[in-house]
């Protein structure tokens, strides 16, 4: 195949590396561009956004625009061709999710929905492997009391600090068994069966995908000495300072646009009145108007 994900193409690997390093935001900061208005960028917002998820698969949004339309997540993903929505069966009816606080129902049993911090993850890691999620939005309408700020990790990086460790660790982490999520069943969502494969991939046009969680239940990892050091050392690599983990806080009228990168989440505390919450828009595209 050839190309910088290609093990043996060491020559288009070393170019890659080079630009990825010397473009390769420091601070979280850089991430954040000013809009007026996310569903209607001007081009010139359009193009600073974009030269940023060129830089880190990841950018940050911050517009005055506060509203609690989910209409807001589809128009702002359709600016970057992210049109083909993963509608899981937690999301709202417009396949958008309400990350909040619930105290009952079925959502009350999964942490994204509780105030329990998040370990690291891409997104829809459980899904069936042509139906992995390449492209987010997350939208802050109301922030927490304190509390409930992510880091961001690109994928990108991930796999390059890994590669320079060990190239074994990434023969590892590509194998089509490298991680399962077992089989679960559930009275609402009926049965979902074992998902095995890689934690890197490739996708017909060469881009690098990344399926990962940290979590320790519901998770089985091949059980062979190649598999277990390379997560040792991704699990090492997140817990690290790395200047390359950025954490941000989303505001109200902020948002993340990405290519599915890395992320966790700090537990959080509301304030009864306001609490937190937070949009969230899963796409199987990848944003690719960049």
């Amino acid at each position: 195949m050839g190309g910088p994900f290609d093990l043996n193409d060491l020559e288009s690997y070393r170019r890659w590396r080079e630009q990825k390093l010397s473009a390769a935001p420091l601070s979280a900061e850089e991430l954040v561009v000013d809009v007026r208005d996310p569903r209607k960028l001007l081009p010139h917002e359009h193009d600073a956004l974009s030269e940023r998820i060129r830089r880190c698969n990841m950018a940050i949004y911050a517009g005055n625009f506060t509203g609690g339309d989910t209409e807001l997540l589809r128009l702002v993903g359709a600016q970057f061709g992210l049109v083909q929505l993963d509608a899981n069966w937690l999301a709202g009816e417009d396949g958008i999710s309400s990350i909040q606080v619930f105290e009952g129902g079925t959502r009350k049993h999964y942490i994204p929905y509780t105030d329990k911090p998040i370990k690291w993850h891409t997104d829809g890691y459980y899904n069936p492997l042509d139906r992995q999620i390449r492209g987010m939005v997350l939208h802050c309408v109301r922030a927490a009391a304190s509390g409930g700020e992510n880091r961001l990790m690109d994928h990108e990086m991930a796999y390059l600090l890994l590669r320079e460790e060990n190239p074994e660790h990434i023969y590892a982490l590509m194998q089509p068994d490298a991680m399962t999520i077992p089989e679960r069943v559930d009275e609402a969502a009926g049965v979902r069966p074992a998902q095995s494969g890689p934690v890197f991939s490739l996708d017909a046009k060469g881009h690098l995908h990344m399926r990962y969680t940290a979590r320790t239940r519901s998770i089985v990892w091949k059980q062979d000495a190649a598999t277990l050091a390379a997560v040792a050392a991704l699990e090492q690599l997140l817990a690290s300072d790395s200047p390359y983990i950025y954490q941000a806080r989303l505001e109200p009228g902020m948002g993340l646009l990405c290519n599915n990168v890395l992320h966790d989440r700090a537990a959080f505390a509301d304030e009864t009145s306001c609490p937190r919450l937070l949009y969230r828009a899963r796409f199987l595209d990848r944003i690719h108007s960049v």
